[in-house]
């Protein structure tokens, strides 16, 4: 059992590495981390949303304020950066489901700051 949570941690460890912003990218996901949390308090309490959604974002703000990381921080890059990918990984599974309006009307910050949300997220299709 202790090797198949093993296991599965370190494939958890691989996708972050995998999935993570290139670059200035983590440093705009800092900067932005008040807004995100907002954010996605917003989104969570959103009853026009689909359950789905709901229960993910629900499920993220629980892992964010776990008092512990999936990766230790004493990992280079990813043991800063997991709580910072996550988002971005659900953002994404939100944006696909509920749609970039949803998270546009529920953005707390500056156009700035949704643009560079958007390239954390990856959502480059939806800057226009």
């Amino acid at each position: 059992m202790v090797g198949g949570v093993l296991l599965a941690w370190v494939v958890m460890v691989g996708v972050l590495a995998v999935a993570r912003p290139r670059g200035a990218l983590l440093r705009e996901a800092v900067r932005l981390l008040p807004d995100l949390v907002r954010l996605l308090r917003r989104l969570a309490a959103d009853r026009g949303l689909p359950r789905g959604v709901r229960v993910r974002l629900v499920l993220l703000l629980a892992y964010l304020a776990m008092p512990f990381d999936l990766v230790p921080d004493f990992v280079p890059v990813l043991g800063q950066a997991d709580d910072a990918i996550v988002v971005a990984l659900v953002l994404r599974s939100v944006v696909r489901r509920a749609g970039i309006e949803a998270v546009r009307g529920h953005w707390p910050g500056t156009e700035d700051g949704f643009r560079a949300l958007c390239r954390l997220a990856g959502l480059r299709d939806s800057l226009q």
